[in-house]
């Protein structure tokens, strides 16, 4: 019996419709279907026939969780066959990132559950963002020693009163109706109304059915503490943040700086240099910076440790380099951010 394909294709009523196709890792992005993706949404762009683009995932639970980034890990035992292949990889897919935020036609994702990670990437660049009782965003990059990625340090960055630096440094969640405040979700539609708001489309233009089934959710928890929360991010260093959650008596704030301080050192110093920068770039050149951080990151010890404990050992229990935000200089952050000689990401 042949397996599954790891995406799906299919032209209905004029709309081009992509499924991720891997229910059992939640629908994690790798290599291939970057590589089927791309020319597939490049084709319906050039096509008279194709109105507009749909892009779902298999299963109840995930649209996409993230890259395969235990795959990338377990590639090969070789570091450099590695490193090459992660470097493809991430360059691919921030090249389909760019894609999808200048598609020349609607682009529509139905964000059903789990969207985090490399399902960001493929769902916030988009035109409408249709958000649902299951979905649940983060960008958890930085437990693994990583840095928020896939054009998602450009879309936090420009995030209202402080909010991108706390879901990209502190590992925030959100549900739909904050979704919906971040701008990651332009719209949501009630469990009720998504079998036939899903049959429908193709019947008429995705603004007129996004008008018709559409509703507002009421599962939010940002409004009662977004005013904290901008409080406290609103320092210029990591410490700053820290000694401000710890003044703050809520559970949200212990939860964040619980969580900052467990994560990678480097990832939180390098993340905050990217959310500053990344406001006054264009997307293009944001991707550019990303490139170059994902390449350092991948070369570093910290990314492979955090894999490591998290992803292939599962102990939860990272040994960064360096252990302490102290140790953390600003030239060890700066080489990070530094051009790639011949390497560099750019766009036409």
């Amino acid at each position: 019996m042949s397996e599954e394909p790891d995406v799906l294709f299919a032209v209905d009523r004029g709309v081009g419709r992509i499924t991720l196709n891997q229910p059992r890792i939640l629908n994690a992005l790798n290599a291939n279907m970057v590589s089927l993706i791309d020319p597939q949404l490049r084709e319906w762009a050039e096509d008279p026939n194709i109105r507009e683009v749909l892009i779902t995932g298999t299963g109840d639970r995930a649209f996409c969780a993230g890259g395969d980034v235990k795959g990338l890990h377990e590639f090969s035992d070789d570091p450099d066959e590695r490193f090459a292949h992660a470097a493809d990889f991430f360059r691919a897919e921030y090249t389909l990132n760019r894609l999808i935020k200048r598609y020349p036609k609607p682009y529509v994702a139905l964000i059903d559950g789990i969207t985090m990670g490399g399902g960001v990437g493929l769902s916030v660049h988009g035109t409408y963002r249709v958000a649902t009782e299951r979905t649940m965003f983060a960008m958890p990059e930085m437990t693994i020693g990583f840095f928020p990625d896939v054009g998602g340090g450009y879309f936090l960055a420009h995030c209202p009163d402080n909010l991108g630096r706390y879901f990209g440094l502190a590992g925030a969640r959100a549900k739909a109706e904050d979704c919906l405040k971040l701008g990651v979700a332009t719209h949501y539609v009630a469990d009720d109304r998504l079998p036939e708001f899903v049959a429908a489309i193709g019947d008429a233009p995705i603004e007129t059915l996004l008008d018709k089934f559409s509703s507002r959710p009421t599962d939010g928890r940002l409004a009662a503490v977004e005013p904290a929360i901008e409080t406290c991010f609103s320092g210029d260093s990591i410490e700053a943040f820290l000694a401000a959650l710890d003044a703050e008596e809520g559970e949200w704030a212990k939860k964040a700086a619980a969580h900052m301080r467990h994560v990678s050192p480097m990832s939180l110093k390098v993340g905050l240099r990217q959310l500053n920068e990344a406001v006054g770039l264009s997307f293009e050149d944001n991707m550019t910076m990303e490139y170059r951080l994902c390449r350092r990151f991948f070369a570093d010890h910290d990314f492979r440790e955090g894999v490591r404990a998290l992803l292939i050992d599962k102990e939860n229990a990272p040994k960064w380099r360096p252990a302490s935000l102290e140790d953390v200089t600003d030239a060890m952050v700066d080489a990070y951010f530094a051009p790639l000689n011949g390497e560099e990401l750019t766009f036409d």
